[in-house]
């Protein structure tokens, strides 16, 4: 018999109250020996001048019970409010989303009735750090931020899932022939930890050709692992083409602490009309109870909504040939608690198991940094955007040490010998290197192997004296004599 554990439960917005309500009712009727403490987080809170969404004594339960089933939240558009999700992610440590999701065909309608994949997602990096600028008139930026720890901890949580869980491949999808530095590490990570694991199989994709395999040809797919943003986007992918977003469940999980939910938001539209689907909170709850080593009521539930699903009794966005009833939310999770005990007849539920995952990361080996030169970035709009003008222009400016190399316009050449051709903004990434740096395929080296920052202070002081206004730098470095930042198209 498992021991009562108190989890942490927030019912949330729109649509978010009436499934969790059924939720809980199915929890309960199912004998699962849990016990809730009840928290206020969401659009009532932001709308209280909390911008995270989130009060101080939520934070507190939630790290008291280490565990939070939540409804989907609204977060009100405007006024510099902070998506709810992404902060409890980043604030708790939850750094892997794990998104299973299985074909129940032929009675939810699909493509593809034998698909059956898990996407782990990392979940606190990528461009999820919200970091953005205007730095122009024209142009505004966002930072994609990915680093060495967060990729392998997220790597080895899948790999380490895949044999846990008996799954057989796992697939890493990444833009790294764009994105060589950020991509690039992720990719090379995983090829590196894959020889850890020799009786799993392991491959790659590039993000959008995987997405259309997944698309297309779904089952060739076991476990996939990815960066926020695709595997934000390819977990929907996978949920649709399965039958139904609403059937989808979510597990966010850390080192302490782990959220489980719904992948669908809190659709608004439909609250408060008892049409909503709570099969994807369901699943959730499922993905919960096998965290909390209490495998044995996950079965029950997940075979009583199987047999639900297999007797015809359907929310109104599983209707097909093979529906015998349209119900509402309520109706639903009803004919799930009569069915508790009840065993499918066609559909497979696989038996869940509590596996622990632990996952550490080492200390990177200590990397020489060497500076070998400086991007200064302007706003300039003068002489009717040439280049030429403004190439001229960099060059008689005083710079100790430092000469022009190129400019670029959205990462293409435009100085020296750039092409009328090119579209051009009023931003402008202007490359500075040292007057003695040696140059060959695009690398950058230097007798002493760097420059001092002074030199580059300098440099900044010459561009304000000429009227130039620079927006911001980004520094270049070679790690252990490697370049480390990208090449301009055409440099």
């Amino acid at each position: 018999m498992s021991e009562t554990r108190r989890i942490t439960v927030a019912k949330g917005d729109g649509i978010g109250p009436e499934i969790t309500s059924v939720v809980l009712d199915v929890l309960k009727a199912s004998g699962a020996p849990l016990e809730y403490d009840f928290i206020r987080v969401g659009k009532d809170v932001y709308l209280e001048g909390i911008k995270s969404g989130i009060p101080e004594s939520a934070w507190v339960n939630m790290a008291q019970n280490g565990v939070f089933l939540k409804g989907p939240i609204t977060t009100p558009q405007g006024g510099g409010y902070k998506s709810l999700n992404v902060t409890i992610r980043k604030t708790m440590g939850l750094f892997a989303n794990v998104r299973p999701v299985k074909s129940l065909s032929p009675f939810v309608a699909t493509s593809f009735p034998k698909m059956d994949i898990v996407v782990i997602r990392e979940n606190e990096e990528d461009l999820y750090a919200g970091i953005e600028h205007q730095q122009t008139t024209e142009v505004v930026q966002c930072l994609k931020l990915v680093s060495r720890p967060g990729c392998e901890k997220i790597i080895r949580y899948a790999f380490e899932y895949a044999r846990a869980y008996g799954r057989k491949k796992v697939t890493c999808m990444t833009k790294d022939n764009i994105m060589k530095q950020t991509d690039g590490m992720f990719h090379a990570i995983f090829d590196k930890m894959s020889k850890e694991y020799p009786e799993i199989e392991a491959d790659h994709y590039i993000i959008d050709i995987g997405s259309a395999r997944i698309a297309n040809r779904p089952e060739q797919f076991d476990v996939i692992v990815t960066l926020n943003l695709y595997g934000d986007i390819i977990s929907d992918i996978t949920a649709e083409i399965a039958g139904s977003v609403g059937m989808g469940g979510s597990a966010n999980v850390g080192t302490d602490f782990a959220m489980f939910e719904a992948i669908h938001g809190s659709a608004p539209d439909i609250a408060g009309k008892n049409i909503a689907n709570p099969s994807g909170m369901l699943h959730g709850a499922c993905m919960m109870l096998v965290h909390l080593n209490m495998p044995e009521y996950a079965e029950k539930i997940q075979k009583a909504l199987y047999r639900t699903i297999e007797d015809g009794i359907h929310t109104g966005d599983l209707k097909s040939e093979l529906t015998k009833k349209v119900v509402g939310t309520k109706e639903f999770g009803k004919a799930v608690v009569e069915r508790l005990g009840k065993s499918p007849e066609k559909l497979k539920v696989t038996k869940p198991t509590s596996h622990k995952i632990t996952i550490s990361v080492k200390p990177p080996s200590k990397l020489v940094k060497s500076l070998i030169g400086v991007d200064v970035f302007l706003d300039w709009t003068d002489c009717d955007r040439d280049p030429e003008v403004l190439g001229k222009l960099l060059e008689s400016v005083e710079a100790d040490n430092l000469r022009l190399k190129v400019i670029t316009n959205r990462g293409v050449k435009v100085y020296p010998h750039g092409r009328l051709e090119t579209f051009r903004t009023d931003h402008w990434r202007c490359r500075f290197v040292a007057k003695e740096a040696r140059e060959g395929n695009g690398e950058v080296t230097h007798p002493d192997n760097q420059i001092r920052y002074s030199t580059i202070v300098k440099l900044l002081g010459q561009l304000e004296k000429t009227g130039l206004n620079f927006i911001k730098i980004e520094n270049l470095y070679n790690f252990n004599g490697k370049r480390c930042y990208s090449l301009a198209q055409g440099e």
